[in-house]
């Protein structure tokens, strides 16, 4: 590998506000839907009723029944492109070319001419995590002189802002205040710091994270040696306290297979990322001119995945690990992941407002990849509960009540999707376990139905605030610092 010169001077750190071009009001979440899916939804519902409504005053037209069979097929049409994809994603990702680096090709780059990086780091109520935090991040390989590391604090966070009076922070570290105002979200905060920002690239870490200490100057070697076009590099998200109960398992394994094997799929085949909430590293400018991030997503990070591959830009999956603490309690993981999937519920809206031009800016490939990763995918979490219901159903009081709603193809094609296709589910949890030598979480892979069924459970209480204006951008606090801190890393790093 050549070497490759890359000097910056160091700018000073009180710097002019960096520009940061406004979201266009189309592409934020701030209203649910626009007026084209309100005229859309509406005529086509009021046709569906006017329809039924003919049926039953005249016998002309679709029977409730034949209404109850389209559904039933369209589902299971869903059902079985959902998890098609899912699988092709799973096992095509040996083939991607990820970027990689071994610690000799980071010489390649000497420490004075290193870029400037700004660390963005979100903090609410995070007192107890904090002194952690601090020392996480001044372990990193990286220049102090060229680190600006952001502590973004709420203005009323009086609990972390206490915490804060009490550190004795070194030289790169700065704390901005986040003025009251709403919604009060982490999106909201990063704009924020990334009006601050004076580094060439950006990083947003959360305040749990234990990054490799590398990780900054691999992501700079990767923005070198990768095309301009490519706008940010992901490094992968794993759990380092897999085993504290069955909950961390079933966690762990599905991080491990969404950024082991899923998201890698996904970067062979240069379909649009949704990014993880953590360890992104972006060209600052090129963050700017998108609008940084919608502060009414409550899933800002993939939002912000489609948002740069509609203006035509990439993002690459990096190999550099970020440790996070898996949630080891129930109603904490519900209030976490209610949020995410109300984020993709509110992504999904959002850019299909306008289909032609999204599958104009994204091609058909990308656009069919968008709805089955946040679309399809998620609304399956909200029919699962019906279909387990019919299926308990038929054991209990036989075929008679049900069979109508299943002619002759959609049952065959129904029960196959249903066991082959949660077996096949679970069979790739368990290679997301062996990926990351989890060997003893695949035992608990055999009872991930269950925790599937919590996700239905987080996926009703994302609906119902989804329904709610006033809890539409509501953000549910993840309380962190539940395990103990100080534990030695369980899971191997990446191949």
């Amino acid at each position: 590998m050549t070497e490759v010169s890359t000097h910056t001077a160091v700018p000073s750190r009180v710097a002019a506000p960096r520009q940061v071009a406004p979201l266009p009001p189309e592409l934020s979440a701030q209203t649910l839907l626009s007026r084209g899916q309100v005229v859309t939804a509406s005529v086509l519902l009021g046709g569906i009723a006017a329809l039924l409504v003919l049926h039953l005053t005249t016998g002309l037209g679709p029977s409730p029944l034949w209404w109850g069979q389209f559904a039933v097929v369209a589902v299971t049409v869903a059902y079985v492109a959902v998890i098609a994809f899912k699988l092709a994603m799973v096992f095509r990702a040996g083939g991607a070319a990820v970027v990689r680096f071994q610690p000799a090709d980071l010489a390649v780059i000497r420490d004075v001419d290193l870029p400037v990086y700004t660390v963005l780091v979100p903090l609410h109520r995070e007192a107890q995590v904090l002194p952690h935090l601090v020392r996480r991040l001044t372990e990193l390989d990286y220049p102090a002189a060229k680190l600006q590391i952001l502590l973004l604090i709420e203005e009323d966070d009086a609990q972390t802002r206490g915490a804060l009076d009490n550190l004795d922070l070194p030289a790169q570290f700065e704390t901005v205040l986040i003025p009251h105002s709403t919604p009060k979200t982490k999106p909201k905060a990063c704009n924020v710091g990334l009006a601050r920002a004076v580094g060439e690239f950006c990083v947003i870490y959360d305040a749990e994270d234990r990054p490799d200490p590398d990780q900054l100057r691999k992501a700079v070697l990767a923005f070198r040696v990768l095309p301009d076009r490519v706008v940010c590099v992901q490094a992968e998200l794993q759990y380092w306290n897999p085993w504290t109960n069955w909950l961390t398992r079933c966690f762990a394994a599905e991080y491990a297979t969404n950024f082991s094997l899923s998201l890698r799929g996904l970067d062979r085949h240069r379909l649009a990322i949704p990014l993880g909430g953590t360890s992104n590293h972006f060209r600052t400018d090129a963050l700017a001119e998108l609008g940084g991030w919608d502060p009414f997503n409550v899933t800002e990070d993939a939002d912000l995945g489609i948002r740069i591959a509609r203006r035509g830009w990439d993002v690459r999956m990096m190999v550099s690990v970020t440790e996070e603490e898996a949630n080891s309690r129930l109603g904490n993981w519900v209030r976490q992941r209610s949020r995410w999937i109300k984020g993709y519920l509110q992504t999904w809206l959002v850019h299909t407002r306008h289909p032609i031009r999204l599958w104009r800016e994204l091609g058909a490939k990308r656009t069919l990849a968008m709805h089955l990763t946040l679309g399809l995918s998620t609304v399956t979490s909200l029919i699962n509960p019906v279909f387990w219901l019919m299926t308990l159903s038929y054991l209990v009081f036989g075929p008679r009540y049900l069979e109508p709603f299943f002619p002759g193809v959609t049952l065959y094609v129904g029960v196959l999707t249903m066991l082959i296709g949660n077996a096949m589910m679970a069979y790739c949890l368990m290679n997301g376990c062996m990926e990351r030598g989890l060997h003893r979480a695949v035992r608990a892979m055999l009872s991930v139905p269950l925790y599937w069924g919590l996700m239905s459970v987080a996926a009703y209480k994302a609906l119902f605030q989804l329904m709610r204006p006033s809890r539409r951008h509501f953000w549910e606090l993840t309380e962190h610092g539940l395990v103990e801190q100080d534990q030695p890393p369980a899971i191997p790093a990446p191949r």
